[in-house]
């Protein structure tokens, strides 16, 4: 039983929808962790899902930015926090594990760890050199011409602002970890880094704005963490921190996954030895 993670999967590219149609577990009782931008429409999110679900014991499922965007080519057209609830409930639906739902145990190679997939965002907090509030911060970044879609496409209502909303996700989920029974450790899984040290390869590093918060800085030390799984950044590799292995596990798009032959490693092992 292995315990195997993907993410940033972006199917509206169909050479992506040719490698999800290739994954499959190499035992029984594999689980799959997905951190993430499956896609930006409901009906392709909705294909990965059910094409991934049998072929796993279990799904675990963490979302992205993309599949929180409301684009005008979605028939789906519902935002922010109704939008995430139609998600948790498509995943249910087909028995996908989501942020919503208890934590499980994996027992499998490796294991015992309690997975733990969450949802907080970003708040502007991991800001350019020389800026000083998120004002500055947002100014530099339009300056550099280095400005994320989610300006345009994802909307955090009914919370003020996508920081507010972070805030809110970030309270209820530091809760939610304080519950998580101290005698196992545990495997974070979040679509964006717990800390902001792997931004730091970005080639703009403006767009760290991006990509996560401050406010989840320690929760790799509180929490037992044995390892945290995220993506988006689009460069798959492993760091540590503070002795605790970290694993961006993202596809990407197909001119970047190509030249890297990434197809070879479809799935990463999160709870390798190595």
């Amino acid at each position: 039983m292995k315990l195997w993670a993907t993410s940033d999967l972006h199917v509206s590219y169909q050479d992506n929808r040719h490698v999800v149609e290739e994954m499959r577990s190499s035992s029984t009782g594999d689980w799959l962790i997905i951190a993430g931008d499956i896609g930006e429409k409901f009906t392709d999110i909705e294909w990965t899902l059910e094409t991934l679900r049998p072929r796993f014991d279990t799904v675990v499922w963490s979302p992205g930015n993309h599949e929180l965007w409301t684009t005008k080519d979605d028939a789906n057209q519902s935002r922010g926090e109704v939008r995430y609830k139609q998600l948790v409930e498509l995943c249910r639906s087909i028995d996908v594990v989501t942020p919503e739902d208890p934590y499980r145990v994996f027992t499998g190679d490796g294991g015992p760890v309690t997975v733990c997939p969450l949802f907080v965002g970003y708040d502007y907090t991991w800001r350019p050199e020389g800026t000083h509030d998120e004002e500055s911060a947002l100014k530099a970044a339009h300056e550099a011409g280095v400005v994320c879609t989610d300006e345009y496409f994802l909307h955090p209502d009914p919370y003020p602002s996508r920081a507010a909303w972070c805030a809110a996700r970030a309270a209820e989920t530091e809760r939610r970890l304080s519950e998580v029974r101290p005698d196992i450790p545990t495997v974070l899984i979040n679509h964006y880094p717990l800390v902001r040290d792997p931004t730091f390869i970005l080639h703009y590093p403006e767009f760290a704005l991006w990509c996560g918060t401050d406010l989840t800085a320690d929760w790799h030390v509180r929490f037992r963490v044995k390892e945290m799984v995220y993506g988006h950044l689009h460069v798959p590799r492993t760091t540590h921190h503070d002795g605790v292995r970290f694993d961006e596990v993202s596809l990407g798009y197909p001119r970047e996954w190509k030249p890297r032959g990434t197809r070879q490693k479809l799935l990463h092992d999160v709870l390798r030895e190595s």
